[in-house]
């Protein structure tokens, strides 16, 4: 009695904390539009406005637009009003919405979004599980029993527990409840006593374990002519417990009312435990088609659909309740075939199809409605259920990814070239070139002579002079290069497809073709045609995003650049450099990728043999040049999550 009170109280604190917290919802949007009127002066404006039969959508839509309102409803409210209003203001107006029709505002800035509230629910507090209170005296080998509708199950496992003795259950006992209180007792004697005073026979088998059996059932069997025709006669008794042969197995049930019904048995055909159960708690019932699967049942105190739907599991079978009447029947009979249309909102419904397994759309038809992003879905009820579930699990808000890549290209060259270079030409020269910032001069032969006519004269040294087309090149140039480019592309894609990058460069060369056709006379054509090559930079970057923030990107960089030609009609050479990485890292962060470094190194040089290999002197016998160049490629990427 005493903890019937105490659950009744607290049922009663719940309901008064249900009150509270709507009082406190309500206030909290008085609130919120209270301080919104600054920003929003339409919400003191007053209404003037009767509606009946009016959706809740449309009387909305016209007080946003009388008073310049940014409202928003949800279009799952079902909800028609018939009031009148006059000289109401519009956040009074609201208010009255959400409270007599359920509702609550979601404000984002000075927009008001109307959507369902959702009462929360009762919290069911679980009474503490009774401990049962079983002893056993193993060297005396008595047995203390203090029972009150306890399970038979729990207790028969726990006395086989303490006393080590199998004690094993009949078919159709186990669901049996029962009460006795049996203290120091032998194990034997306690074991009948306690069959005895719940209508069990409990006999001790050969092999020594104990048997616990029904002694009768409390309804026996009633012949085909004695059966009563009164269901009112059926239900009279509280505890009206059947047992019938059902199919292949024994059918055992106790069915006191519609939410009330307990059925066990191993290989039940399902028609017959459906026509007694109805049959028993005045269900109406119809089979559509023939029913030949068959189960194993063992449920307690479950409710007549629960009953259907565990029995209905891994077989083809289904029903619609319609006025009050079961039909039952093959899920794809017509009258419990459904067509549904199902609107994705995150995703393209273009490859969900493919995604869903085809288990649970097996007897389904499902097509693709682009024009709406939708599928529609036509079978039996469970299946589509059951694939709008899984649907609603993968449309998720798929991530986009902004990717940033810098692209730094840095390039440095030096080449130097010196030497002297002295012959004879086809004609005379003339004296040319520059001193500064490079030396680069040409004598021809008067020059010569007059530079040779200020060496004459000097002690016992007197030159020749040299023949008119003679002539004179001497060279000292340095030349150094550097060279920068930056480029700042920007990226986007959505989460898991690739986003590709390419920045190239294309050069022609010809290709000539003769072609000679010899008849009477031989005649001879040609064609040239004019054919590219192409060197490029390509970035492809694969982002997956996680669920805390972090980015896991595949990343392929190619660049390739052209060389020299090895004649001048062939076609430029290339040179490349690839390369692949995973990396991991958090949103927003930048990283680097290098190491894309290229260094070459040439020299070349011709002269008097002999003569240009001797220290000092061979630079007036020989021409050199030596070039270097390094250039380095650095790549910085910056991903960020987008929803």
């Amino acid at each position: 009695m005493n903890r019937t009170i105490k659950n009744i109280g607290i049922v009663i604190c719940f309901f008064l904390s249900l009150n509270a917290v709507a009082q406190d919802r309500i206030k909290q949007i008085e609130t919120q539009l209270t301080s919104m009127t600054t920003e929003v002066p339409g919400l003191e404006e007053n209404v003037q406005m009767s509606v009946s039969g009016v959706s809740i959508q449309e009387f909305m839509r016209g007080i946003a637009d009388a008073h310049k309102l940014n409202i928003s409803v949800d279009p799952s409210i079902n909800q028609n009003i018939v009031n009148n209003f006059a000289n109401a203001t519009v956040s009074d107006v609201l208010l009255f919405v959400c409270k007599e029709y359920n509702l609550k505002i979601n404000f984002i800035g000075t927009i008001m979004s109307l959507v369902k509230y959702d009462v929360p629910k009762p919290v069911v507090v679980q009474a503490p599980k009774k401990a049962l209170v079983i002893k056993y005296n193993k060297p005396k080998d008595e047995l203390t029993l203090d029972l009150k509708n306890d399970s038979l199950d729990a207790v028969v496992k726990m006395i086989t527990q303490k006393s080590k003795k199998n004690v094993i259950l009949a078919s159709g006992v186990a669901a049996k409840k029962v009460s006795v209180y049996i203290e120091d007792m032998l194990f034997d004697n306690a074991l009948n006593k306690l069959g005895v005073a719940n209508n069990l026979i409990i006999t001790k088998t050969k092999d020594g374990s104990y048997l616990v059996e029904n002694s009768g059932d409390a309804v026996s069997n009633t012949p085909k002519g004695n059966k009563p025709n009164s269901r009112n006669a059926r239900n009279t008794n509280n505890r009206n417990q059947n047992k019938n042969n059902a199919g292949g197995g024994e059918l055992v049930y106790e069915a006191k009312n519609f939410s009330d019904i307990s059925v066990s048995g191993t290989d039940l055909a399902i028609d017959e435990v459906i026509r007694k159960v109805a049959e028993d708690i005045g269900v109406d019932y119809y089979f559509v088609s023939e029913v030949k699967d068959k189960a194993t049942v063992n449920v307690k105190s479950t409710n007549f659909k629960e009953l259907l739907e565990n029995m209905f599991q891994g077989t083809d079978l289904t029903y619609d309740l319609d006025k009050g009447i079961y039909i039952i029947g093959e899920r794809k009979t017509e009258g419990l075939r459904m067509t549904k249309v199902i609107q994705l909102q995150y995703r393209s419904v273009e490859t969900v199809n493919e995604y869903i397994p085809s288990d649970i759309k097996q007897d389904v038809d499902v097509k693709e409605f682009l024009d709406l992003n939708s599928l529609i879905l036509s079978g039996s009820e469970p299946r589509i259920e059951e694939i709008e579930h899984f649907i609603k699990t993968i449309d998720k808000v798929v991530p986009v990814v902004l990717i940033e890549v810098m692209i730094v290209d840095y390039s440095n060259s030096r080449a130097n070239s010196l030497g002297m270079e002295a012959g004879l030409g086809t004609e005379p020269a003339v004296t040319s070139g520059t001193v500064y910032p490079e030396a680069n001069l040409s004598l021809n032969s008067n020059s010569i002579n007059n530079l040779i006519e200020s060496f004459n004269g000097y002690g016992i040294l007197n030159l020749g002079k040299v023949t008119p087309n003679f002539y004179v090149n001497i060279s000292a140039l340095e030349t150094q290069g550097i060279l920068r480019v930056k480029s700042t592309p920007k990226l986007a894609t959505l989460n898991g497809h690739e986003a590709t990058m390419t920045i190239g460069n294309t050069e022609y060369y010809v290709e000539e073709r003769n072609t000679v056709t010899a008849n009477a006379s031989t005649t001879s054509q040609s064609s040239r045609t004019y054919k590219s090559v192409t060197a490029d930079l390509s970035v492809t970057i694969k982002p997956l995003v996680s669920g805390d923030d972090q980015i896991t990107m595949e990343i392929a960089v190619s660049q390739s650049d052209f060389t020299a030609k090895i004649e001048p009609n062939a076609p430029p050479g290339q040179v490349s450099r690839d390369f692949t990485s995973m990396i991991r890292v958090k949103d927003q962060e930048m990283i680097l990728l290098g190491g894309l470094e290229e260094k070459s190194t040439r020299e070349s040089g011709r002269g008097v043999p002999f003569l240009s290999r001797i220290p000092i002197i061979k630079w007036l016998f020989s021409s050199r040049s030596r070039e270097k160049s390094k250039s380095k490629l650095n790549i910085f990427i910056k991903p960020t999550v987008i929803y």
